[in-house]
Parts: C-alpha cells; sequence; structure tokens
C-alpha cells in the first residue's frame, strides 16, 4: 500500500560502518534539491536515533544512500521493519546493498547482497521497464562508468521487478551473464511499501549528471507516491 500523502518527509541517511563512498555529500545535495522539487521536505543525517517510530510516521520515503555495515540500533531496525511493513517508501543506492549484513530482514527485503565489483570502468545499462518512473527517462542503451555489481544470488530469484540490468559484453569482469540486474523494485503489499533498488551511483559526478539525477527523481517520487 502507499504510504499516507500526509507523510511529506525524505529522510536520507548517510551513515557508514565500512567503506565511505566520497559521492555521498554529492549524492546527498542532490536528493535534497529532487526532494525539494517534488514537494517534500528533506533531512539528511547520520544519526540512528532518527529511525523512531515518530520521526518514520512523518517519512514518505527514506533513502539509504551507499550505507555500509551496521548503520542501525536494535531499536533503529525494530522502527525501521514496522515502518516498511506499514507502507513506508524506501530507496536502496548503491553500496547500501552492503549495509546491515547481519540483519536477515534487510536481506529479505533487498532481495540479494551485493559481493564485489570489476575495476570502475565504462560499461552500458540496458533498460528492461521503459514505463517505470525510473527507468523511462532513461536511453534504452545507457553509456556511463559505474561499479558493476555482483550479488550473492540472482535478485529475480527473490520476486524482484527488474527495471534495469548491465550489459556484461561491454565492460569486463561480469559474472551473472545475459541476465545481470542492476536496477529493480517491490510493488507495495499488505507486508511493506515501495521498495527501489539501484546499483549505480558510484562517482561523485554522477549526481550532476541530468540523466542520473532523472533516475533518482522518478525513482524517490515512486517510492514516495508521488
Amino acid at each position: 500500500m502507499p504510504r499516507s500523502t500526509a507523510a511529506t518527509d525524505v529522510l536520507v541517511y548517510t551513515r557508514t560502518a565500512g567503506y565511505r563512498h566520497d559521492s555521498i555529500p554529492a549524492g546527498a545535495a542532490a536528493l535534497a534539491e529532487l526532494a525539494t522539487a517534488a514537494g517534500l521536505a528533506p533531512e539528511t543525517t547520520e544519526d540512528p536515533a532518527a529511525f523512531a517510530p515518530g520521526r518514520l510516521a512523518r517519512c514518505a520515503a527514506v533513502v539509504l544512500l551507499s550505507t555500509t555495515g551496521t548503520v542501525l540500533t536494535d531499536a533503529g531496525r525494530a522502527a525501521f521493519e514496522a515502518y516498511v511493513r506499514g507502507g513506508g517508501g524506501l530507496l536502496v543506492v548503491h553500496a547500501a546493498a552492503n549495509a546491515e549484513p547481519d540483519w536477515p530482514f534487510y536481506g529479505e527485503l533487498l532481495g540479494t547482497r551485493f559481493t564485489d565489483h570489476p575495476p570502475l570502468q565504462p560499461g552500458t545499462v540496458l533498460v528492461e521497464d521503459a514505463a517505470h518512473p525510473a527507468t523511462a527517462p532513461l536511453p534504452a542503451r545507457w553509456d556511463r562508468t559505474d561499479e558493476w555489481y555482483e550479488y550473492s544470488s540472482h535478485p529475480r530469484a527473490a520476486g524482484v521487478h527488474v527495471l534495469a540490468g548491465a550489459d556484461e559484453t561491454s565492460y569486463e569482469g561480469g559474472t551473472l551473464g545475459a541476465d545481470h540486474p542492476l536496477v529493480w523494485c517491490r510493488e507495495a503489499t499488505p507486508g511493506h511499501g515501495r521498495i527501489l533498488f539501484t546499483a549505480l551511483g558510484h562517482a561523485t559526478e554522477a549526481y550532476a549528471d541530468p540523466v542520473f539525477r532523472a533516475h533518482l527523481d522518478g525513482a524517490l517520487r515512486w517510492v514516495a507516491g508521488r
């Protein structure tokens, strides 16, 4: 079920307990601008205390921006799980696929876990669903430089809806073959709200790229029910 339109905040969470991407400040600034343009009120924080029932109740969406390692307290995990199960929107960006490694709920929510990636290099994104707001602004073949993520299991096996994938013939080091998801989502159900993951977004300059920003904008508006 979509979150109530009475919830108007976007919480952008950037805490890291592992590798920290240099692009986080640029990503947080871009997401704050996109949220504001969508009529939402952004807050960027690294404080795990933000994951409290009262604070999350005001959120149309939570964004985990390249969070790594264990970044939530036990109380925060409980509040976050209740938020998601209650219909809250969630946007997971890039290295946040490597967050909360010992929390089964988060792995089940995402559908898989990040394992590694080949060296940063140019490659091609293939759009699979051109009608979804997150991928509608993209060309059918989108050439870009990024980290091409590998996973502990194939995301599609978890029942996610794949929006875009990688053309492994366009770069070196891919191991999933012709079906290599990069962007996927879960529709809202009685058990959780809208959830979208994008593996893209490694470099600082990505967040100034109009095409990538359009991708994030569509993703954010979709998870927020806007």
